[in-house]
């Protein structure tokens, strides 16, 4: 039986968090970190099902690899949302085109949801004889040049579904594409697309499916992500461990406010709270950590500041306007 916890934790402690600062000041993954990814199974975990980790070993397995590199795993962390949604597909032929390669990692995916999620959404999809015809921008789409596939949802403007497609990433007409600099996981490739009449054809449409269905999928998508600031967190306190301050009272807030994320996804919590609860936590250690580094944490490209910045980058990153109001409200104090 595989055991992926510590299957993470060897490729972050040997293989991601020994060159994390120098990824971050190049702003370049190295390909052998996806491909050790790939080596050990993780490119497929979403397609096991029953079979695949639990729960309670996947936000570990996020946490860790988090905690090792967060440009490497915020990237490879997309690749699931690819598999996830042809493993539901009815357009047998698509899934059949790319399953293989996605269950391997020699196929690797990114998702651009963001276009569809906002109202009124930014990106819109209009019916055309055999497809779909795309205006608009996806805001924040992570891995351009690293991923292979793109699964691009829009907001069909006639009724309000949402349409899902797998599209090969590169040059095509109709696509525009802006390089942003993010402050925290560069070599993540994130980039803005404009899109302006680009086509999709009825054969690269993975699904179709209404607001309410949307909607619906949106809450574990919401836990899993709470995974980025829990990893910095987890970091921050080997961190202080290993500096000699005692970090008992980290590690103690660290699990409740990973009960809460938890609580949350089983409907026994807000998942917004439990958020930004994550969020203002990683915030909080990674400052503990620069101050106990102390002058040394002013000079780019070391551990500290990086986390600081990572920590930074977790407030607003697969955010959503709820998540935001209830973040402003615990650093204001309420």
């Amino acid at each position: 039986m595989t055991k992926w916890p510590e299957l993470a934790r060897e490729i972050a402690d040997t293989v991601l968090f020994p060159v994390a600062d120098s990824v971050d000041a190049d702003g370049e993954i190295p390909s052998s970190h996806f491909d050790a990814l790939a080596a050990d199974g993780f490119y497929g975990i979403a397609a096991l099902g029953d079979g695949g980790p639990s729960s309670e070993e996947l936000v570990e397995v996020l946490e860790t690899l988090c905690g090792g590199c967060l440009a490497t795993t915020f990237t490879w962390m997309q690749h699931h949302g690819v598999v996830g949604a042809l493993a539901a597909s009815t357009n047998t032929s698509l899934r059949e085109q790319y399953w293989d390669g996605l269950v391997s990692g020699t196929i690797r995916g990114g998702v651009a949801y963001a276009g569809a999620i906002p109202r009124p959404p930014p990106l819109w999809a209009k019916r055309v004889n055999d497809g779909y015809v795309l205006d608009g921008i996806a805001p924040f789409v992570t891995g351009w040049g690293i991923v292979d596939v793109l699964l691009v949802s829009a907001r069909d403007e006639f009724d309000n579904s949402i349409v899902h497609s797998v599209v090969p990433v590169g040059e095509a007409p109709g696509l525009t594409i802006e390089e942003l600099p993010l402050i925290a996981a560069r070599g993540s490739n994130t980039v803005r697309i404009v899109f302006d009449a680009f086509e999709i054809p009825d054969t690269d449409v993975c699904a179709v499916v209404s607001d309410e269905q949307f909607q619906s999928t949106q809450l574990p998508g919401l836990w899993l992500n709470g995974a980025m600031a829990m990893g910095i967190t987890r970091r921050a306190v080997t961190e202080l461990a290993d500096l000699g301050v005692d970090a008992d009272a980290f590690e103690e807030q660290a699990a409740r406010a990973r009960a809460d994320l938890d609580a949350a996804l089983r409907g026994g919590g807000d998942m917004s709270a439990a958020r930004a609860r994550a969020s203002e936590l990683a915030i909080r250690a990674s400052a503990a950590l620069v101050t106990a580094t102390g002058s040394r944490a002013l000079v780019g490209s070391n551990t500290p500041e990086r986390l600081m910045r990572e920590a930074t980058f977790t407030l607003v990153a697969a955010g959503r306007p709820e998540i935001k109001t209830a973040l402003v409200e615990r650093l204001s104090g309420y």
